[in-house]
């Protein structure tokens, strides 16, 4: 299920939360900082499960919240990693999974603090930061809505 959606308007906005957002085939998410600005396959749109997160805050000790990660969607109970290569739809839109969205040393950067340093935030997130997708066809995905597999 879909629990969060996010768009940045330009690189190094905060992300804002909401309700739905419009996908065009082969360009993204109108109205955000990747719209139309793919250097290859799956960098339109990312996914990450609020497990992750959770995990995360758990092992790390850490109030990370969903938006930090700069991911796109939030979902639940999906189990992303298992996406890769595969085929899936969100209501009329449709996605291939391109590959895991491992965690980056900007991501570190960002999320370290007096506690914890970029790389165990790296490490704490590894193999579990989300997936990177391409979109495959147009249309508009809200908050709620079920992830369904082909």
């Amino acid at each position: 299920m879909i629990k969060a959606l996010f768009v940045a308007g330009t690189h190094g906005d905060d992300l804002q939360s909401v309700p739905h957002f419009q996908l065009l085939e082969g360009a993204g998410i109108v109205g955000d900082r990747h719209f139309k600005q793919s250097i290859g396959p799956g960098q339109y749109i990312s996914f990450i499960g609020i497990e992750a997160g959770e995990h995360c805050n758990r092992h790390c000790q850490q109030s990370f919240t969903t938006a930090d990660t700069r991911r796109s969607v939030l979902t639940q109970g999906i189990d992303l990693n298992a996406l890769v290569g595969r085929r899936f739809s969100i209501g009329e839109v449709q996605f291939k999974g391109v590959e895991l969205c491992e965690p980056c040393r900007a991501l570190g950067d960002r999320l370290c603090n007096d506690t914890i340093s970029s790389p165990e935030v790296v490490k704490a997130l590894l193999h579990s930061g989300g997936l990177r997708a391409d979109v495959c066809s147009d249309g508009v995905i809200k908050v709620g809505m079920s992830v369904d597999l082909f």
